[in-house]
């Protein structure tokens, strides 16, 4: 069974930081690219920041500049650092992966979610 749990989320003030991980364990083979998305309350779901294995990167417009994608494949994990926070941040970030059970058999997982709320 493979799981991806997030963390670090929270409350911040508009300029602040945040980092959130999100980890994969269980039967894992490798994992391909990762991502974060995040949705806000009445809006659709928008891919923010993704990874591939080899660390190529790629981020939403509203996001570049501000927030850094990085991942320790030794710890099966990928972050989100997130700096200059504005309250439109305010969203549930979620993170997915293609995780390789075997080496021809890819399946994507989803984590649960952690709420970021950008307040004074």
């Amino acid at each position: 069974q493979v799981q991806l749990v997030e963390s670090g989320g929270g409350l911040v003030q508009p300029g602040g930081s945040l980092r959130l991980s999100c980890a994969a364990s269980g039967s894992i083979f490798s994992i391909g690219a990762m991502r974060w998305y995040r949705r806000a309350p009445g809006k659709e779901r928008e891919l923010v920041a993704g990874i591939t294995q080899s660390s190529n990167t790629w981020y939403a417009d509203s996001v570049k500049g501000r927030f850094t994608i990085s991942r320790d494949n030794a710890k099966n994990t990928v972050y989100l650092q997130m700096n200059s926070l504005k309250p439109e941040d305010t969203a549930v970030y979620y993170c997915n992966a293609d995780i390789f059970l075997m080496a021809s058999q890819v399946r994507l997982y989803w984590g649960q979610g952690t709420q970021v709320t950008v307040s004074s």
